[in-house]
């Protein structure tokens, strides 16, 4: 099952660019094709804030699969990133491709 990943960011500030390059890092290193990022900026598109319950910006958001998991912050911490939303099942599979960047909007 694929990973659906939203990043939620305010503009262009530093912290929401930076959030966005460590993300991007971060899904170089997931199989191809298991994944799908949506960044949303909430100066755009604020009522999918409110329906995500996002409090605080940058947020990332892992809705699928299964449970829901959110990391705040710049995503600076990879680690702490990848376990807070149980990617490291997808890391340690063998059998997958770690070699090419899923689709990444904006």
């Amino acid at each position: 099952m694929k990973n659906i990943l939203s990043l939620y960011v305010y503009g262009e500030t530093a912290n929401s660019m930076r959030a966005i390059h460590n993300l991007k890092k971060i899904a170089e290193e997931l199989p191809k094709d298991q994944y799908d990022i949506k960044v949303v900026d909430v100066r755009k598109e604020p009522q999918l804030a409110v329906d995500d319950c996002i409090v605080a910006v940058p947020t990332l958001i892992k809705k699928l699969p299964l449970p829901i998991g959110k990391v705040i912050g710049d995503l600076s911490d990879t680690e702490k990133v990848i376990i807070g939303l149980d990617l490291k099942q997808e890391l340690s599979n063998p059998e997958k491709e770690n070699t090419m960047i899923g689709r990444v909007s904006k």
